[in-house]
Formats: C-alpha cells, structure tokens, sequence
C-alpha cells in the first residue's frame, strides 16, 4: 500500500507540473505571439538631421538635450538651405528627419516623396537687417539699404529668405541691388561680419544669435513675410522611431523655450 501511495503522489505532481507549464511564457521565441519592439528609449545609433541653416544655434542646444536623455543616441546636424537639403533628399541622401525654414521647400519634399507623415509647423520667423557693429551707415529702415554706395547681401531667391526678401520688396515696392546672393542666411551674415557687406538681410534670430559681433536693426515691413517652419520625419528613415521622438522633443515645452531664446516665434 505504501508502494502505491508514493506512486500516486508522483502522478499527481506531474500532473500540476504540466497545467502549471502552460500558464506560462514559452521560452522559445518562435512560439506563441511575437515579443513588442524595444521602446524608441532605448535605441542607439546615430539620428541625422537636415536642418535649414538658422536653426544652427537652437538645434545644436537641442541635439544634445536630446542625447542626454537618449543614452548611446547621437545626433547629427546637416545645416544648409532648405532648397539644397530639399535636393539632397530627392537625390537619395539618407536622413531621419528634415525641418525646413518654409513651407513651400516641405511642400515640395511631400510632393517628391521623401516625407513621411504630416509635417508640422514648429515655429516662425521673420527678417532684419545685420549691420557692423555700431551702425557706421546709419542704416534705419528697409528704403535705406537702397542708398548709392551701400553694399548689399542677401539670400538667393529659392531659398526661405531669399524669398522672404523678394516679398518684402513686392510689398514696399522697393528694389534693391545686392552685390552678392547667397545660397544660405549664414553666409549673409558671414559677409556682414567680415566687413564684406555693410548689410545684409538674415532673419531676427541670427542676428540676435551674433549679438556683439554685428548690430539688428528691425523694420516694420518684416512682419508681411513671416516664415513658417515646418518639421517632419523622413520616409524610410534609418531611425524612424527615433526620429518621432525628436520631432515630438522640438515640438514639446522644451523645444518651444530653447527656440524663444533667439527670437523664434511660435509654431502650431
């Protein structure tokens, strides 16, 4: 009798032991229903960024909050004109995200089938005039950059302010005569603090990032062409995920604080 109680006891131990096995996760990770993705959180690798160039300042700030609450994340910054990330983006390069300083440069990157989802307007900004230091030619208004004598830069007219400048001059019936184009606003600037050019036209926000290397001298007439930055993730992004969550931290309370710095105005 004693022989059949222990072996009893046995059967019914495997027995638990099988209805216990199945209330839990196999271990093969074949079976059953697939495992989630890690979180964005927790990725590494590097995010690549195309940027228009008078986001310099404020994304440079940004990337790095950004990777420190992204361990092992490395941001990486393409800083030119929004027409030239534009083609660089039709032409194959690889990006995770874009932010354009218009809309009609992400306009035509939706259109052209590099963008991934809705972009979205996280900012404003609009023109002034940078001039050396201490004003030597008593620039004051938007009609004096048309005084005899006066070197003149601006952008080029694909560019976001190049196009914003031809607006202004439709609108005041103004026409200037620039001795140099340029293909992006940092070189305005950089014309205008190496003594190059007496003037050039930039936006308020990269003159106030040059503050104590070149002057602004604001002009009402700014203010009917404003340009509006939309942002948005690339399709087929290396780092999708990633490239969510950067968008999502320049659109959120941090974003909007470190961009109001330099004189950005609000997006949507």
């Amino acid at each position: 009798m004693k022989k059949l109680a222990l072996v009893g006891t046995a059967a019914l131990a495997l027995f638990a032991s099988a209805c216990s096995s199945g209330d839990q996760p196999s271990s093969n990770p074949g079976a059953g229903s697939a495992s989630a993705p890690a979180p964005a959180g927790g990725a590494s690798g590097t995010l690549t960024v195309f940027a228009a160039a008078s986001l310099t300042e404020s994304f440079n700030v940004l990337g790095k909050q950004f990777e420190a609450a992204h361990p092992g994340v490395k941001v990486t910054f393409d800083y030119e004109g929004s027409s030239a990330l534009v083609q660089k983006l039709d032409n194959g390069a690889k990006a995770d995200v874009f932010a354009s300083a218009d809309q009609k440069n992400m306009d035509k990157a939706v259109q052209d089938g590099v963008i991934d989802g809705q972009p979205t307007v996280f900012a404003t900004n609009k023109l002034a005039i940078a001039v050396a230091k201490g004003n030597p030619k008593g620039i004051k208004t938007f009609a004096d950059l048309t005084k005899p004598g006066l070197n003149v830069v601006v952008c080029a007219q694909q560019v976001p302010c190049g196009s914003a400048t031809q607006k202004v001059e439709q609108t005041t019936k103004t026409s200037l005569k620039p001795v140099s184009e340029e293909t992006n606003v940092k070189q305005v600037l950089a014309k205008v603090q190496s003594g190059d050019a007496d003037a050039g036209l930039v936006y308020v926000t990269d003159a106030t990032s040059a503050a104590g290397k070149v002057d602004k001298v604001d002009f009402p007439e700014s203010s009917g062409a404003v340009n509006q930055y939309p942002i948005a993730v690339v399709k087929n992004a290396p780092q999708a995920a990633l490239a969510k969550e950067f968008t999502d931290f320049i659109l959120g309370a941090q974003g909007k604080a470190e961009l109001s710095k330099i004189g950005f105005g609000p997006g949507k």
